[in-house]
Parts: structure tokens; C-alpha cells; sequence
């Protein structure tokens, strides 16, 4: 008689805060990500948790020790019916939503894992029950981290165009923020992962990914450093599945590596940032993360570099070297640039003028295809560094060996040492 008046009147009593904790969750006509602290269910949950506790203290002082748990059981089955039935509800709406509102079920996980822990402690064990009623949302949320995966790949290979000026796309920028909200959740995510297996998630289907059919167990949640480590894993996974994506579809889509090197470059650049500017730097500062990131940047700097190679050609000089009177490449003193001249034949000059020719129209034309690029503030600085790397110690040796060439009339030899060094410094 106990059990069942004051389990109807507890049902009755969370009645407003299910209704809530549903209307405050389904967002109608949005698409933006799910905000933590939306839902109303961590006010259920804990409205839940504080009658449950208050109900026990009761039973505490009117029944024998022995049935505390029969009647505690029987007098909180019907709150925990209603409130898994709200559970089962939010978690259709998740996989309706599951690109947007997969984060709701990472905060319901970690919401009702710790009530269920803390009820377990005061009162009699209630791990099976919160279990039993978290499973189909917590393997909605093993699903999404699989689905997530998968839209990536999904996404970057229905693209059939990229900014032509090597831009990063907005795309880019979506992923990472989702990225940056999972960082929220560490610890629910742990617990998926675990559940996963490292690893796993590049090798699974979504649609396979909540097979298992026993109930996960409320302790098993409590994944620690291993769990960090594992959503660090699965988090770059995701960028290098959107990374690998990216630079297939940049050598289909853009024209030539000049573009697509700048294309990565951008993009990696966009990553860095948005990992350093969020709680993923913590969660990536170990493993190597680091690492990779920074070899998708030079694979990136490395395709865009290869066309300046062109002009630095130019300036190549090794029909020459066997000349007794060319003067060493080293030494204490300057070299002699008439005297150089003064040895070559005339079909000698007429090869290091048309140098002079090529390495100007190649300089010129890079330089002016540089400055149309899209470029991220960071990517044009290192990669205006690295070009005067490459081509300043290589035209500085040619221009001191052959300047005199045109006698300073500008023809072949365009620019002195710190006209082209004002040039480099403008490509930044």
C-alpha cells in the first residue's frame, strides 16, 4: 500500500519536469549545434534524485532494515518507468537529429551516470536501473560517433567544387566546432570509446555500432586518462579523415599544386588554430597529435613550394664549374663580376641572359599568382619566409657572379640583391 500511493505520487510529481525536459530539447528549425545546458533533463534528473532520496529517509525511519530495499525498489519503479520512457523519447529525437543533437546524448550519459552513482551510495544499488533505462541512448551515441565518420567522408566526397583561390571551406570549420563541442564531454565519450575499442571506429559502420545487447555498466563509465587518450585518438581520426578527404578532392578540383598546397596549407591552418583556441589542445597535448598536424602543414608548404622551384632552375649555373678562371663559390673575399664576365664566350652570355630572362619572368609571374592566392594570415607569413629561404641565397650567388652582365642597364638584371629582397618581403 505504501509502495504504490507514494509511487504514484512521486510519478505524478516529476510529470512537469519530463514534459520540460522534452520541450526544452527539441529545437524546432535550427541547425545549429546542441548548446550544453539546453535540456531541462539535468533538472529531472536531479528533482528525480532528490525525491528518491528524500523517499528513503523516509522508508529509513518507518520500515525494518531488511525491507528497505523491497520497498524502495517498489516505490520508485514508476518514476524510473516514466523516466526512461522520457529517455527513449529524447533519443529519438537525437537520431533524428543525430549530426546536430548527438551532444544532448553525450550530456544525458554523463547527467544520469552520475545520479545513478550518487543514488547508489545513499541509498540502496541503483546501477541496473539507470543503466537499463540510459542503454538506447547511450548506443545512439556509440552510433554517432561512427556517423559522424562517415559524414565526413560522405561530405568531402559529394564536393564538386573548391575556391578556386585555394580558400579554406566552411566545411572545415563545421567539423571542428563539433570537434571542439565533443571536448565538452570528455568523460561520456571516454566510456563510448572504450566501449569501441581503439581503433575500431575507422573499421565499423554506424548502423553496427550499438549491437551489443547487455547493458553497459554505470562503474565501466569511469574511463580516467585512458579514456582522454582514446578521444584524443578518435578526434584525429577525424581530422586526418577530413584531411585525407581534402587533398584528393584539391588534386581533382583545383588547378595544379600551386592552388592545392595552398588549399591544404589554409586548411591545416584553420585546424591548428581551432584546436589551439579550445579545450582540444589539452586533449591533443600527448600522442603525437602534434606531429601529424604539423606534416599535413609542410605536405601542404612542400606541394604550393614546387612551383618556385622554377625560378631557382633559373639560376643554375653548373656548365661552369670546370672553368679554371670562374672564381671559387667560397672565399674571403667578394667576387669579381667583370672578371667573371671577361671569361665567358659569347654564347656563354647569351645562356646566362636568357637565365637572367627566365628567372625574372618565372619570379614575376609567381609572385603575382602568389598575391591573387587566398592565403590564412600564418600561411602567407611561413610560406613568404620559406620562398626567401629558397630563392635569396640562390640569386644573391648568381647576381654577384654575373651582374655586370647589362652593365647595370636593367635589361637582363632586372633586380640588385635588395630590390629582389624588397620583393620577397612583399610576398609576406
Amino acid at each position: 500500500m505504501y509502495s504504490e500511493i507514494r509511487g504514484m505520487y512521486i510519478s505524478a510529481s516529476m510529470q512537469t519536469l519530463s514534459t520540460a525536459s522534452i520541450t526544452t530539447s527539441k529545437r524546432k528549425g535550427t541547425d545549429e549545434i546542441y548548446r550544453s545546458g539546453t535540456s531541462g533533463i539535468a533538472t529531472y534528473a536531479s528533482g528525480l534524485e532528490g525525491v528518491f532520496l528524500a523517499e528513503f529517509q523516509s522508508i529509513s525511519a518507518i520500515f525494518p532494515r531488511e525491507n528497505w530495499g523491497l520497498v524502495f525498489d517498489n516505490t520508485c519503479r514508476k518514476a524510473l518507468a516514466d523516466f526512461a520512457k522520457t529517455l527513449r523519447e529524447l533519443n529519438m529525437h537525437i537520431k533524428q537529429n543525430m549530426a546536430t543533437d548527438c551532444y544532448l546524448a553525450y550530456e544525458i550519459i554523463e547527467i544520469v551516470t552520475n545520479t545513478g552513482l550518487r543514488l547508489d551510495q545513499k541509498t540502496v544499488p541503483m546501477k541496473l536501473p539507470f543503466a537499463d533505462a540510459l542503454k538506447p541512448v547511450r548506443e545512439t551515441a556509440k552510433a554517432s560517433l561512427l556517423e559522424m565518420l562517415e559524414d565526413i567522408r560522405r561530405r568531402v566526397s559529394g564536393l564538386q567544387a573548391l575556391p578556386y583561390d585555394g580558400a579554406p571551406i566552411s566545411f572545415t570549420t563545421d567539423v571542428m566546432t563539433r570537434l571542439q563541442t565533443m571536448a565538452t564531454y570528455t568523460h561520456p565519450l571516454g566510456s563510448l570509446l572504450a566501449s569501441i575499442g581503439d581503433g575500431n571506429w575507422t573499421s565499423i559502420t554506424s548502423s553496427s555500432a550499438g549491437a551489443s545487447t547487455s547493458p553497459p555498466s554505470i562503474k565501466s563509465l569511469d574511463v580516467g586518462l585512458d579514456g582522454n587518450q582514446l578521444l584524443a585518438h578518435y578526434i584525429m581520426d577525424a581530422i586526418e579523415t577530413l584531411l585525407t578527404g581534402l587533398e584528393a578532392k584539391s588534386r581533382m578540383l583545383l588547378k595544379g599544386k600551386f592552388v592545392s598546397g595552398v588549399f591544404m596549407a589554409n586548411t591545416v591552418a584553420v585546424i591548428d588554430r581551432m584546436i589551439r583556441s579550445s579545450d582540444l589542445s589539452l586533449i591533443l597535448s600527448s600522442g603525437g597529435a602534434s606531429a601529424k598536424i604539423e606534416n599535413w602543414r609542410k605536405k601542404g608548404n612542400s606541394a604550393y613550394l614546387d612551383s618556385w622551384r622554377e625560378p631557382c632552375s633559373a639560376l643554375m649555373d653548373v656548365q661552369y664549374t670546370n672553368r679554371g678562371a670562374r672564381p671559387p663559390s667560397g672565399g674571403s673575399g667578394p667576387i669579381d663580376s667583370s672578371a667573371v664576365i671577361k671569361q665567358l664566350s659569347g654564347k656563354d652570355k647569351d645562356s646566362i641572359k636568357e637565365k637572367f630572362k627566365n628567372f625574372n619572368t618565372s619570379f614575376e609571374d609567381l609572385s603575382a599568382r602568389h598575391k591573387g592566392l587566398h592565403m590564412e594570415r600564418e600561411v602567407r607569413s611561413q610560406l613568404a619566409r620559406e620562398i626567401q629561404a629558397m630563392i635569396e641565397p640562390m640569386y644573391a650567388r648568381f647576381w654577384d657572379r654575373y651582374h655586370e652582365l647589362d652593365k647595370g642597364k636593367g635589361k637582363y638584371v632586372k633586380y640588385d640583391k635588395g630590390s629582389l629582397s624588397a620583393q620577397l618581403a612583399n610576398l609576406g
